[in-house]
């Protein structure tokens, strides 16, 4: 009963939005529609006002905020003042320890299949059509624990007649931002969600999401000027996760798929020296991606289930192949942002990823 007042009380907010029927999200980076959207990200991930005491207020109010579900995972509604704009606004890294777990959870699982949540509730999942697409496990089990909650209010919005809605995360909240990108893509495109819902991506400091074949299929579906990741060039967080990059890695037709065989054919002497020089290039790769596999797969996993007792880890993808995913929006810091945001001894890791030298970069950007 209280959950049926809740969801009435939410689609009677959202039937005061005033609905129009001319579209207001534009392809193509967009600097103030960007700077709002960091507006909401900062009170999103800021639990202590104070993190975003210096920041503006957004032109949009919060409709909804979701209770921490997963691994520390959260994500809050707001409505444009006009009435004719959503936002999913997708919460970063916290200071709990599960949520640094979400992000060491680095192995990569196909970007379609199914993660079993616990012992009656699964996540059945497609990112990508392509059957090499592969994807950071840990936030794509937040993208499971999240959607089930953006699913029904995402219904409620689009039934009081709003179909523009901007997906936003910053730091993790990134990276998870693009999974969810791709889930509702590929739901649309098996007309499970209304092919109408016009959304536009603003992943921010977002870490790589997946290997380079997510990548080829994700920026095919948005390159048309919907999704966008704006970073700041002195910020490591969207450098990570490492990547590891194996001759498996490659597309079906390459020059080292046969490389043993042409090294075979060669007289003797070339022969020893080519498989030294080979295995001594090739083995590391390998040995590296296993204990990749086995610290942030299997080894990690173990640290998941002490949060979430009935998940069950799943069956990894045998690469770590990660790369920067869609197009990229660059802030490059200068000698005046040197002298606010010092690179030298610093001890805060984070003086260049948080909202605020974001939004001071932006102001720059011509």
């Amino acid at each position: 009963m209280i959950k049926r007042i809740h969801s009435f009380v939410f689609l009677f907010i959202c039937l005061l939005s005033q609905a129009v029927t001319a579209q207001k999200l534009k392809p193509g980076f967009d600097k103030e529609e960007y700077k709002q959207m960091m507006y909401i990200s900062a009170r999103t991930g800021g639990s202590n006002p104070e993190y975003y005491a210096h920041i503006p207020a957004p032109d949009y109010r919060m409709v909804y905020r979701s209770a921490p579900m997963g691994l520390d995972n959260l994500w809050d509604f707001w409505i444009s003042n006009s009435g004719d704009v959503a936002v999913i606004s997708l919460r970063g890294t916290t200071q709990k320890a599960e949520s640094w777990v979400n992000n060491f959870y680095a192995a990569m699982v196909p970007a379609k299949g199914s993660l079993e949540l616990s012992g009656t509730e699964r996540f059945d999942y497609e990112l990508s059509t392509d059957p090499r697409a592969a994807v950071h496990v840990g936030w794509l089990l937040s993208t499971g624990y999240l959607s089930k909650d953006i699913m029904p209010k995402l219904d409620s919005v689009y039934r009081s007649g709003i179909k523009q809605v901007v997906i936003m995360g910053h730091s993790q909240g990134g990276a998870i931002a693009y999974l969810v990108t791709a889930y509702f893509y590929n739901l649309q495109s098996k007309g499970l969600l209304p092919a109408d819902i016009r959304f536009k991506t603003y992943c921010s400091a977002g870490p790589k999401p997946g290997n380079l074949y997510f990548a080829y299929d994700y920026e095919s579906k948005t390159q048309a000027g919907w999704a966008y990741n704006v970073v700041n060039a002195a910020d490591w967080v969207p450098e990570t996760p490492m990547s590891i990059q194996t001759l498996n890695d490659f597309n079906v037709v390459n020059p080292f798929k046969d490389a043993k065989k042409m090294i075979r054919k060669q007289p003797f002497l070339q022969r020893t020296v080519l498989n030294y020089m080979f295995n001594k290039l090739e083995r590391p790769t390998r040995k590296a991606q296993r204990n990749y596999e086995r610290f942030l797969g299997r080894k990690t996993a173990g640290l998941v289930q002490k949060s979430l007792k009935e998940f069950k880890a799943p069956q990894y993808y045998h690469s770590n192949d990660y790369v920067r995913t869609g197009a990229y929006i660059v802030l490059y810091p200068d000698a005046d942002y040197f002298t606010k945001y010092p690179n030298v001894n610093q001890t805060n890791v984070f003086i260049n990823h948080l909202h605020e030298p974001y939004l001071y970069l932006l102001d720059k950007l011509k």
